[in-house]
């Protein structure tokens, strides 16, 4: 059982790398400065950053260790999330492509900056 959980989790981390990586060509399309890096062919790690403007930074770290979303807004850590909700932010910077909406137009929810 363990044996297929941790090839599901290897599955499941390449799978997201794969999507940040489409996700930051998009987003550069779309005018943003984006990039998304990974270490090795394995597809086992990667670190997705954009840049939304105004000095506001989104970092997405993924991993077999660990998946971290940072929000940085003048150097400041507005929003530090881990695992499925870290996850759940990314939906939002996908509604940016799915919608069209402009790098300046996007502000985080309030509710949730720490």
């Amino acid at each position: 059982m363990f044996i297929r959980l941790a090839e599901q989790h290897r599955q499941f981390v390449q799978d997201l790398v794969m999507n940040l990586q489409a996700l930051a060509i998009v987003l550069e399309n779309r005018g943003y400065l984006a990039s998304c890096y990974t270490c090795g062919s394995q597809m086992n790690s990667a670190s997705f950053m954009v840049s939304l403007g105004d000095n506001h930074l989104i970092r997405f770290l993924v991993s077999d260790y660990g998946i971290t979303w940072t929000e940085m807004r003048d150097d400041r850590e507005l929003m530090k999330l881990e695992g499925a909700e870290a996850i759940s932010q990314l939906q939002d910077l996908g509604n940016l492509v799915k919608y069209q909406i402009q790098p300046s137009e996007f502000r985080p929810p309030v509710s949730q900056q720490v």
